[in-house]
């Protein structure tokens, strides 16, 4: 049974928050005493927001803020508007007025009419207006949840979160052109500051204490993540249902996400290389000019092919793709686990690699799986056989220059003149006298030209 207790501790003007995050929802039952009638307040175009307290101005900012995000949230979504659960927003305090320990505070509230969200915003900051945009995503998709579910039903805690509003956030500012590739490419060349499991795990009071350029570098790879989910084949569909439930499950976000996107159960890697393919999209270099060479993606995959292992002692060790056999002890979850970054790596290589080499970083990929499935079977056959392959690659790429180089010697008729300026440049420099009339500089100069004499052409007579 959903807890009917009452509200303690009322909001007032100055409102004492416990922690500065929208994303929670606690299920309470409102005051008897709560009026709707009130006089001062604005409900939005929609109607589905309701906004009490502050001054006038505030109330219409804070409207247009929420309508906002709702129209951005059903964009990105390609959905219709089909609300049911109105959003009560309280306004508290004024700019200038003490900071509280929260600023935002999101709780859903039950009566006999049904559910009812209810945000309260302190505006000792004045009108923050992507964190307002934030806590109003997060009611809309508490919203999504409530929207069929009965006031009798279980006591499932609610909560949304930190990685599904921060993407829903920045999809959108990357859809209306107001995010900055270079973020998404200096993630790219890194391999990013987050791993999904790390996305998901990430809690609210987490997200709080996190500095400002780490908190960037989730939004990004939040944002990555959602897109990457809403380019799925029957994408928007999937995510639609996704939203549905999320703020109510209880188990893996993994699973959750296998269960409205089919394409993911193609591996356990599927997700990843889902939002890596993302990240090459976005922030990779130009897949049609912006190829390595050979030699750099020779060098690339060298560094790639590593496996990481633990010793005995718990010390993390990197070891080359030939102590494969190492890994037969080892339990299924352990291999996955030493094989993971050289399995992302290959992916991201993969956008940018030599195009002859894509069939190799393929077989390469299909060995790493072989080896976490513990089948070595014709394992070293295969690693020799790609070796012999990519030394007759770097060969021929070494032939062709050299080729090149000795044509470009023999058949050169002409200077170019590309040196031209810098030869006269060191002529000019020489017959410039120094303008330095120091006593150090007087000696050094003498010095010089006792140093710099030329020699007496006539040799000494000998006796």
């Amino acid at each position: 049974m959903i807890a009917r207790a009452f509200i303690l501790g009322l909001f007032s003007a100055t409102l004492t928050l416990a922690a500065d995050s929208p994303q929670t929802g606690t299920v309470v039952q409102p005051p008897p005493s709560r009026q709707f009638g009130d006089p001062d307040r604005v409900i939005s175009s929609s109607e589905q927001f309701r906004i009490s307290g502050g001054e006038s101005s505030d109330r219409s900012a804070i409207a247009l803020v929420t309508e906002e995000a709702k129209s951005e949230l059903l964009r990105l979504t390609e959905e219709k508007d089909t609300w049911k659960v109105p959003i009560a927003i309280n306004l508290h305090g004024k700019l200038g007025d003490p900071t509280p320990a929260r600023t935002v505070a999101t709780q859903i509230l039950v009566s006999e009419a049904g559910y009812e969200l209810r945000l309260d915003l302190h505006l000792c900051r004045g009108i923050q207006r992507e964190r307002f945009k934030q806590a109003a995503t997060a009611a809309l998709i508490y919203e999504r949840a409530l929207r069929d579910r009965k006031t009798h039903d279980s006591e499932t805690p609610f909560l949304v979160p930190p990685w599904l509003t921060d993407g829903l956030c920045e999809a959108t500012a990357w859809q209306l052109n107001q995010s900055d590739r270079r973020l998404y490419a200096a993630l790219f060349k890194t391999g990013g500051l987050f791993k999904i499991d790390e996305l998901f795990a990430l809690s609210p009071s987490d997200f709080e204490e996190l500095d400002a350029a780490t908190r960037t570098a989730f939004r990004a790879s939040s944002g990555a993540l959602v897109m990457a989910l809403l380019q799925q084949p029957h994408g928007k569909e999937g995510f639609c249902a996704f939203l549905t439930e999320a703020a109510a499950y209880q188990g893996e976000m993994p699973a959750l996400l296998r269960k409205h996107f089919p394409e993911l159960n193609l591996s356990e890697t599927s997700l990843a290389k889902w939002w890596a393919l993302q990240f090459a999209n976005i922030g990779g270099q130009n897949l049609t000019t912006d190829v390595l060479t050979i030699a750099q993606t020779e060098t690339a995959l060298a560094d790639a092919l590593k496996l990481n292992l633990t010793t005995p002692d718990g010390i993390p060790q990197s070891k080359d793709l030939s102590a494969w056999p190492e890994l037969a002890a080892l339990t299924t979850a352990q291999r996955a686990k030493a094989t993971e970054t050289a399995q992302d790596a290959l992916v991201r290589l993969s956008y940018r690699c030599f195009p002859s080499f894509r069939p190799i970083l393929a077989e390469y990929q299909q060995i790493l799986s072989a080896i976490v499935k513990n089948t070595p079977k014709d394992l070293p056959a295969r690693l020799t056989s790609l070796d012999e392959r990519r030394a007759t690659m770097s060969n021929k790429a070494r032939r062709a220059r050299d080729y090149l180089d000795w044509f470009e010697i023999t058949r050169a008729r002409q200077t170019s003149g590309a040196f031209d300026d810098y030869l006269s440049l060191k002529e000019r420099l020489k017959v410039v006298q120094s303008g330095r009339n120091d006593s150090v500089s007087k000696y050094l100069d003498r010095m010089d030209a006792i140093f710099s004499r030329k020699p007496d052409p006539t040799p000494p007579s000998g006796r």
